[in-house]
């Protein structure tokens, strides 16, 4: 995540996603339904596939959403609430049949990310919203990495000038209850445990801390999970925990962090749970792998998740749900995430 300064525009992009999916509705609906929210931000994509998308969503005694093509982001500032503006980008191919893994879905949704990615980086726009691409028809169109974060890794190094390892990101997902980071995302399980390094898990405190620290307005408090039932039971169910997490956990805490754990993965999520009643611990867990911290945070509500890339050079966030192609094109999406993945990315810019 960056700090913009005055000189970029307070406007944020947002990418179509797969045209075959359900991001366009979403976000035809979040135009119509949260104007006050969407104000200041624009559309990337192809005009015909959001053609399509707000006609999905008309329905009886619900306003229609008028669209105004804009040539540049700073021009999204003079769009009038409940329209949607749309920066079009030259050869997107038209919108693919709904609900089927397309090359040229793919291929179109990269595109608008790389662009969003390239505006970003030359503070030309705030920050960045993804709706959702699909994995397969990413890598059907030859786009080689595992989804939007990796994509932008890319980007971010190459614009930079630096190498990959160079570029260390992390996910984190986020709702009103909680936050987790990963030490690891889309790799398989076996690959996800031997990534638990003393080094992979240091980086992520850290990056953890300094992201926190700046959107929060102080040291955050980070709790950790182990990588075993019961946190490796003092080494009866493995020694990850004793021989690389807590270590790891130590430098952090000597360089100045507020760090604990690591604590057992099945309480510590409850521990940091914020509701009404109960005032978390703790303000993020750091989880080992993909699905032990995104499992707690979706099982709240995905309708309210957010997922944020720390360790970037801008700010990007996009909802907590795939492309579902099952009901894409039915007008039955829920928006919520996607409004809230706006918001989320005005705070942070």
């Amino acid at each position: 995540m960056n700090t913009n300064t005055n000189t970029v525009p307070r406007v944020w992009a947002i990418t179509q996603g797969d045209s075959a999916g359900i991001g366009p509705e979403t976000i035809a609906k979040a135009f119509r339904d949260a104007p006050e929210q969407l104000q200041g931000c624009f559309v990337v994509g192809d005009v015909a596939t959001l053609r399509r998308a707000a006609a999905c969503v008309l329905r009886p005694g619900l306003p229609s959403l008028p669209m105004a093509l804009i040539a540049y982001p700073a021009q999204a500032l003079e769009v009038p609430r409940r329209c949607l503006p749309v920066l079009p980008l030259p050869g997107l191919p038209s919108p693919q049949p709904f609900g089927q893994i397309s090359a040229a879905a793919g291929r179109a949704a990269a595109d608008c990310v790389l662009w969003a990615a390239q505006a970003a980086l030359h503070g030309q726009i705030a920050g960045l919203v993804t709706a959702p691409l699909h994995k397969e028809a990413l890598h059907a169109a030859g786009v080689d990495v595992p989804g939007h974060t990796e994509l932008l890794q890319a980007q971010a190094a190459a614009h930079a000038g630096v190498a990959l390892a160079d570029m260390p990101v992390r996910m984190m997902l986020a709702n009103d209850e909680l936050r987790t980071v990963l030490v690891s995302i889309h790799v398989s399980l076996r690959e996800a445990i031997a990534a638990v390094t003393y080094d992979n898990v240091l980086q992520t405190l850290r990056i953890t801390h300094h992201a926190l620290s700046r959107s929060l307005g102080r040291v955050p408090r980070i709790a950790v999970a182990g990588l075993n039932p019961h946190a490796g039971e003092g080494g009866l169910f493995g020694r990850e925990e004793i021989d690389t997490i807590a270590p790891a956990i130590a430098t952090a805490c000597a360089e100045g962090m507020n760090i604990q754990g690591p604590f057992a993965p099945d309480t510590i999520f409850m521990r940091a749970r914020q509701t009404p009643a109960h005032p978390g611990e703790f303000d993020v867990v750091v989880a080992m792998y993909h699905d032990q911290g995104l499992i707690p945070v979706k099982y709240l509500g995905v309708d309210k998740g957010v997922n944020v890339t720390l360790g970037l050079p801008l700010v990007r966030t996009s909802p907590d749900h795939g492309t579902a192609f099952d009901i894409a094109g039915q007008g039955v999406a829920d928006a919520a995430s996607l409004i809230e993945a706006v918001c989320m990315a005005k705070r942070l810019s």
